[in-house]
């Protein structure tokens, strides 16, 4: 056998065998015409090689990315110029999958992990879209102006690994352009809690409704355009109807609230349901988020159809019979009292080194920034001490939606085995470990990718629930 190193091209017909059904002869004179003057073509003048076809497909190897993704751009652009004119249900469309790696070469075939993988691409591609593993998306993406769509990390047969995954269809600018962007402009409206206090609330993106609960400060519009929660909270819309909101004292919300407390947390969220007009709803909890989010479901069953949990807790810093651990809540109130509001971020900087380690420079300065003017000194230290203080556990017991919860290995704010604990004492509820050290989800961390994934996956089976 020969090693080596190549891009991987799969390729097969969508819906063949309906088509075959419906007339096999039309079919296969057209599918020859295509290969005799389109396809096959193409790969030759790509420098490409045609290792093996089948019926309905292909499987092909070129020496660089960059000329598979061109050749396979190339075959889906023509392709759907050739069957315009044809009905929609007897077109031609093949999908094309594309993965780089070593491959090992017996007798003219092709075998390995790369051919699996490019296959496995070929199999998740819409009709006349190609999908390409990230990296081959990364190889290629300064050389290539058509526009691929990051699809996030996605588990495919027979691969024990999440595979990240870009894909390109036809027409993607314009669709995008028609489709997507209208979604992610955030609208902002305000409401009033039931004690008079000023809400803020967003909605964004197209789908499932989600609600997401309150969790260590927010700034609606300072999100939305942070380098931190901006391409996170973009990523989530893409997928559902993104419902939040800036908690009181926080944001745009009225920043000097008579009261701040679990009840009031509680109560908000209701009304923020009100105000959105949402029916059932999957409700999102990061952080002491998550406390919130098992209360409101525990309360009103019949409006959460299910929770997606991050990084959170049953029981504050002050509840886990740690005498560490409320030391350092006492000792964290002392430095927000004393120099939250200065332009030097050492004060912030603490709570953003425990809450992403793993983040850039740029990350971490974003952040900074975004405690500053996110509330007062004052509300801060009441927050914190709200948070610290939370106890939910006799709620958990109660939770019957399905519930997914997730935590980082390393997480340096919050310790994994609280999230263990949120898992075992809610019924049914599924845990999942993400990797690193990050407190927050950070825009480009593997932990991010692979929430992504699993929140997709959660969506499809509950959000029509």
């Amino acid at each position: 056998m020969e090693r080596r190193l190549c891009a991987i091209l799969a390729a097969d017909m969508a819906g063949y065998s309906r088509l075959m059904e419906r007339n096999e002869t039309d079919v296969l004179a057209r599918q020859k015409l295509y290969r005799r003057e389109l396809i096959d073509p193409a790969i030759a003048q790509a420098g490409g090689q045609i290792v093996k076809t089948t019926g309905d497909g292909m499987l092909t190897r070129f020496d660089t990315a960059q000329a598979a993704v061109r050749c396979a751009l190339e075959i889906q652009q023509a392709m759907q110029q050739r069957e315009a004119g044809t009905p929609r249900k007897e077109r031609i469309q093949y999908r094309i999958g594309i993965n780089i790696g070593d491959i090992l070469l017996e007798d003219g075939d092709i075998f390995g992990d790369g051919v699996n993988v490019a296959a496995r691409l070929e199999a998740i591609s819409k009709p006349g879209g190609v999908c390409v593993s990230d990296i081959v998306h990364q190889m290629t993406q300064d050389r290539i102006s058509e526009p691929f769509t990051d699809l996030g990390l996605q588990k495919v047969k027979n691969i024990t690994r999440p595979i990240r995954v870009w894909q390109w269809v036809p027409d993607a600018s314009r669709e995008r352009g028609s489709d997507t962007a209208a979604p992610h402009v955030q609208h902002v409206s305000f409401c009033l809690a039931k004690d008079g206090t000023q809400l803020a609330w967003a909605r964004v993106g197209k789908g499932p409704s989600v609600l997401k609960a309150p969790n260590w400060l927010n700034h609606l519009d300072y999100e939305w355009r942070s380098p931190v929660w901006g391409p996170f909270l973009e990523r989530m819309s893409q997928r559902c109807d993104l419902v939040r909101f800036d908690q009181r004292g926080n944001g745009l919300s009225d920043r000097e609230p008579a009261e701040i407390s679990h009840d009031a947390m509680i109560s908000d969220m209701g009304r923020i349901v009100e105000a959105a007009g949402l029916g059932r709803f999957l409700l999102f909890g990061i952080s002491q988020g998550c406390a919130f989010s098992v209360r409101y479901a525990a309360e009103s069953p019949e409006k959460v159809s299910g929770l997606i949990l991050v990084a959170g807790y049953l029981r504050g810093a002050l509840r886990r019979d740690s005498p560490e651990q409320s030391a350092l809540s006492e000792a964290t109130n002392v430095l927000i009292r004393e120099g939250w509001g200065s332009p030097n971020p050492a004060y912030r900087h603490l709570f953003t080194e425990s809450m992403m380690p793993d983040a850039t420079e740029a990350q971490k300065s974003s952040f900074d920034e975004l405690q500053r003017v996110s509330c007062s000194p004052e509300v801060a230290a009441r927050i914190n001490t709200m948070n610290a203080s939370i106890d939910v556990s006799e709620h958990a017991p109660r939770i019957k939606a399905p519930t997914l919860v997730l935590h980082s290995e390393g997480d340096r704010r919050v310790p994994v085995t609280e999230g263990r604990r949120m898992a075992a004492m809610i019924p049914g509820a599924r845990f999942v470990t993400l990797p690193g050290n990050n407190h927050a989800l950070v825009d480009g961390s593997p932990a991010l990718d692979m929430f992504l994934s699993e929140f997709s996956a959660f969506l499809a089976e509950f959000g029509g629930t």
